[in-house]
């Protein structure tokens, strides 16, 4: 008997921006229920970054893909022309940035940690999350950030990020809970980002002092 199987399009996603506007999420891995590896989309306005800026810390493989358009890819201290048809493999720890020099570029980002069974990562419920958020579904958002904090239950990031949407939101109890979880796993991680914008509503609040200082 033959497997269940999807063949789905690019076209047919939904489609998930960046608090900052860009890039767009195109959550293909989250769609089709794919968990060999890390796989997803990204799509970008003209001059927009398409692959945001950053060096993939915890040591994953990434292999970029342009399948629409034309990007232009940054990669250490070397620029390349990279038009449909280009692969653009860095290894962990790498700078790298792409933006978008067509309409409609469209870049897949596939990538997994060498020697270790993949896991799908939060930061992908987060991001559709936040999104949802902006788009005015916020029920739907928190609900998908319980959940998301229940599957991942000992990383910082996860509490972190819960705190970043309820001081939004402005439910400073909300916030400062999660906040302290994060904290407590990962104080030095956290107290990195003690100027995050997102969470300016509770500065004021004496609790921001115990966990941050002055």
């Amino acid at each position: 008997m033959t497997e269940p199987y999807e063949i789905v399009s690019l076209d047919d996603l939904d489609r998930y921006p960046a608090m900052s506007g860009s890039p767009t999420l195109l959550p293909l891995r989250r769609r089709v229920g794919f968990r060999a590896f890390g796989v997803n989309a990204w799509t970008a306005a003209v001059g927009a970054h398409v692959i945001e800026r950053h060096s993939e810390r915890d040591g994953d493989d990434e292999l970029y893909v342009v399948v629409r358009g034309r990007a232009t890819f940054t990669v250490g201290d070397e620029t390349a022309d990279a038009p449909a048809g280009t692969l653009v493999h860095v290894p962990p720890n790498t700078l790298r940035e792409a933006l978008a020099a067509e309409p409609d570029t469209i870049v897949l980002a596939l990538g997994a940690k060498p020697g270790e069974a993949y896991e799908p990562k939060p930061w992908e419920d987060f991001h559709i999350a936040f999104a949802t958020r902006r788009a005015g579904g916020v029920s739907e958002a928190r609900a998908l950030i319980l959940e998301t904090l229940e599957r991942h239950p000992e990383t910082w990031q996860g509490p972190y990020n819960a705190a970043c949407f309820e001081a939004l939101e402005g439910n400073a109890d909300a916030a400062f809970d999660h906040l302290g979880v994060a904290v407590a796993r990962a104080p030095d991680e956290v107290r990195k980002y003690a100027d995050d914008e997102d969470l300016a509503s509770l500065r004021d609040d004496p609790r921001w002092t115990e966990l941050f200082g002055s």
